[in-house]
C-alpha cells in the first residue's frame, strides 16, 4: 500500500511552519502543535523518524535546517514515504540551485506550493522526476548565490513524456557517434580458513552502462543466466547451448527495464536513459570462481619471535592480471622490528595498524608470489596475553575477469532509423570483505 498522506510541513529548527500542505480531511490543523510538543520538545527528537500520537503517524527527517514532516492518519507505507521525501528533497534542490534550506524555502514558497500540488494528489505521491516537471512547470527558483549549476532548459513534448512510458529519457537526442559502453563490476566477500577451506563467499555485482544513442532505441541483454538460456530455448523450441550457467540472486533493475517482458521472456529489455546510470543489481552464492587463493602460515617462537610465510596464488588465467593488489598481515601490538624476503613486489611493516603491507602493482595470473618475514617483538613484564590472530586482508582489482562467471551474451540495439552502433563491454572484479584466518 503506498503512503496516503493527510498533510505535509516544512518546518524550521525552532518549530515555526514554512510550509504547510493539507491533502485530506481527516486531520485537523492542529497537527503541527502536536508534533511540537510530543516530539520537538523532548529528548526523543532524533531518536526514531516514526512516532505515533494518538490516531495519527508522524514520519519526519531533518534537511539541513529544515524538519519534513508528513502526517498520515492510517496504516501506510513507512519506507514509501521517506523514498517520497529524498526525491521531493532533489526536486526542490534542482529549482533551487542545489540549496535546501529555510532561506530557500522562504524564497521560493510559492514555487514549492506549486510542485506539492503536482507530486502527490490526495495524499498519493505522483511523477517527481525533475526532467518531466520542468517541461511544465518552467518557473525558475531564486538560487543561492553561491550556486553555479547552470539552469536547466526545458525540451518540447511535455506530454508525451508525461503521459508515456519512458519518463527517463527526452527526444531529438543526436549523436554523431552511437556507443553503448557496458560495465560488469563485482565484489568478492570472502572468508576462509587457514587451512584454504571457504567458510562464507558470495558476489555482489552491478551492470553500470553509459549511452550515447541518438533517438529512442530500444536495447535486449542476454546474459549467461540460468533462467534466461531455459526460457530462451524454450521459446525456440530447442535444446539450451551448452555451457557454463549461473543463478542471479537478489536481482534489482532499473526503472527503464520492462519487467513484463522479463517475467515472461526472461531477456532484460529497456528504453535507456542518456548518459551514464546503473541497469541492474544482483548476488552470487554459488559456483564463486575466487581470483586468489591465500595459504598463510605463522609460527610464534617463544615470546619475542614469529616467522611469517605467506603464499598467495592467483587463479585467473594466465593472460590476465590484477592490479593494485594489497596483503595486510597482522602481527602483535608490540612488534619491534621486521625483515622481509618477497619474490614480486614490496612489503613493509606498518606500526599504525599492527600490519605487514604486502603490495604487487601487477599480479599475472597463475603465479605464486610468496612473501617470508622475521618479526621482533618486545619483552615485557606483564602477563603475556593470547594473541588473536586477526584475519589477513586483501586489496585487488582483476579486469576482464568475473567471479561470479556472469557473461554478455548479446547486446542489440535497435532504432527505427536504423544507425550502426559500437558497443564495448568491460568485466571488472574488485575486493569485497576478502579475508583469510591466520
Amino acid at each position: 500500500m503506498p503512503v496516503a498522506a493527510s498533510a505535509i510541513y516544512l518546518l524550521n529548527l525552532r518549530g515555526d511552519v514554512l510550509i504547510n500542505r493539507l491533502y485530506r480531511d481527516d486531520v485537523g490543523g492542529n497537527m503541527v502543535d502536536a508534533f511540537r510538543m510530543h516530539i520537538m520538545q523532548t529528548k526523543e527528537l532524533g531518536t526514531c523518524p516514526v512516532r505515533q500520537i494518538g490516531g495519527c503517524s508522524f514520519f519526519y527527517m531533518r534537511i539541513s535546517n529544515v524538519y519534513i514532516v508528513i502526517v498520515v492518519s492510517s496504516n501506510a507505507n513507512v519506507a514509501c514515504a521517506f523514498k517520497f521525501v529524498v526525491e521531493a528533497v532533489a526536486l526542490f534542490k534542482s529549482y533551487f540551485g542545489g540549496a535546501f534550506d529555510e532561506d530557500a524555502i522562504r524564497n521560493n514558497f510559492v514555487l514549492i506550493y506549486e510542485l506539492l500540488d503536482e507530486i502527490m494528489d490526495f495524499g498519493y505521491p505522483q511523477n517527481l522526476s525533475p526532467e518531466i516537471l520542468k517541461l511544465y512547470i518552467t518557473q525558475e527558483g531564486v538560487r543561492s548565490p553561491f550556486s553555479s549549476k547552470p539552469s536547466d532548459k526545458p525540451v518540447p513534448n511535455a506530454t508525451l513524456q508525461v503521459t508515456g512510458a519512458v519518463g527517463w529519457r527526452r527526444e531529438g537526442l543526436v549523436y554523431k557517434k552511437n556507443e553503448v559502453f557496458l560495465d560488469i563490476v563485482e565484489s568478492v566477500n570472502l572468508l576462509m580458513s587457514s587451512k584454504g577451506s571457504v567458510l562464507r563467499c558470495d558476489v555482489t555485482g552491478k551492470i553500470l552502462m553509459k549511452c550515447f544513442l541518438s533517438g529512442m532505441p530500444d536495447l535486449k541483454l542476454g546474459l549467461n543466466d540460468k533462467i534466461g538460456l531455459e526460457k530462451e530455448s524454450q521459446l525456440k523450441s530447442r535444446p539450451a547451448k551448452s555451457g557454463k550457467t549461473i543463478e542471479l540472486d537478489d536481482v534489482t533493475f532499473h526503472q527503464c527495464v520492462n519487467l513484463t517482458r522479463f517475467n515472461s521472456e526472461k531477456t532484460v529489455s529497456f528504453v535507456p536513459p542518456d548518459g551514464e546510470f546503473e541497469l541492474m543489481k544482483y548476488r552470487i552464492t554459488e559456483g564463486v570462481n575466487l581470483p586468489f587463493r591465500v595459504l598463510p602460515t605463522i609460527k610464534e617462537l617463544g615470546r619475542t619471535r614469529m616467522e611469517v610465510n605467506v603464499k598467495v596464488k592467483s587463479v585467473f588465467g594466465a593472460k590476465m592480471f590484477a592490479l593494485g593488489v594489497v596483503i595486510k598481515i597482522p602481527v602483535p601490538k608490540q612488534t619491534a622490528k621486521t625483515s622481509f624476503q618477497v619474490t614480486s613486489g614490496r612489503a613493509k611493516y606498518q606500526a599504525s595498524i599492527d600490519c605487514l603491507v604486502w603490495k604487487i602493482r601487477k599480479f599475472p595470473g597463475q603465479t605464486e608470489p610468496t612473501l617470508s618475514a622475521e618479526v621482533e617483538l618486545i619483552s615485557t613484564m606483564a602477563e603475556k596475553k593470547s594473541w588473536t590472530r586477526p584475519p589477513i586482508q586483501m586489496e585487488f582489482q582483476v579486469p576482464m575477469f568475473t567471479a561470479s562467471g556472469l557473461r554478455v551474451r548479446f547486446l542489440k540495439v535497435w532504432e527505427k532509423s536504423g544507425y550502426n552502433t559500437v558497443e564495448w563491454v568491460r568485466y571488472i572484479t574488485k575486493a569485497g570483505s576478502y579475508e583469510i584466518r591466520c
